[in-house]
């Protein structure tokens, strides 16, 4: 059984990355986040089917998540020449295009172990969504099946109700009443 994260520490990580524009290298730590609302999101492969989906759904809702003060970190255990390689690749050809947040290589599967998302005989990671506070600590995870994608509507329902800091009821929504 996987260790319950929300609620501690997020774990730390130092992870090389290629730009949203595929034209530079860079790297992301967790402290780079310190200050701001972070989404790390882990996904199995480059190159795949579901995975550009979601990726650049994210992409394309960039500003609803900055008007949040939030982050985006997208994370595989492809190296960040394929990253730029795929990212490089128009949508229309099953790549991403032009992104607005970096991809990240976790080569050495550290980050993903870490987070309870690596599947150890494929060297891949699962599907994990993964909220973090200004402070570093997590308050949401989510990991789903390779087949299904994540909801970038429901994501931005979720941090707004974090942010929110209160008890917030099932399918809540800002405006609505808290409990």
């Amino acid at each position: 059984m996987a260790e319950r994260l929300v609620g501690k520490k997020a774990p730390d990580f130092t992870m090389d990355t290629v730009v949203g524009s595929g034209e530079e290298f860079g790297k992301a730590s967790l402290a780079d986040y310190r200050g701001k609302w972070l989404i790390l999101f882990f996904y199995p492969m480059d190159f795949t089917f579901v995975c550009p989906t979601e990726i650049t759904a994210l992409s394309d809702a960039y500003e609803q998540f900055e008007e949040l003060d939030t982050e985006i970190l997208g994370v595989s255990t492809d190296s960040v020449y394929t990253h730029r390689a795929w990212i490089n690749m128009p949508r229309e050809d099953n790549g991403l295009g032009k992104l607005n947040f970096p991809l990240a290589a976790d080569l050495t599967h550290k980050v993903a172990r870490d987070y309870g998302v690596l599947v150890e005989e494929k060297g891949v990671a699962q599907r994990g969504l993964f909220i973090i506070d200004p402070e570093g600590e997590l308050k949401y995870q989510v990991v789903t099946d390779d087949n299904v994608g994540r909801s970038v509507e429901e994501t931005l329902r979720v941090l707004q109700a974090l942010q929110a800091g209160g008890l917030c009821p099932a399918n809540w929504k800002p405006g609505m009443n808290m409990l």
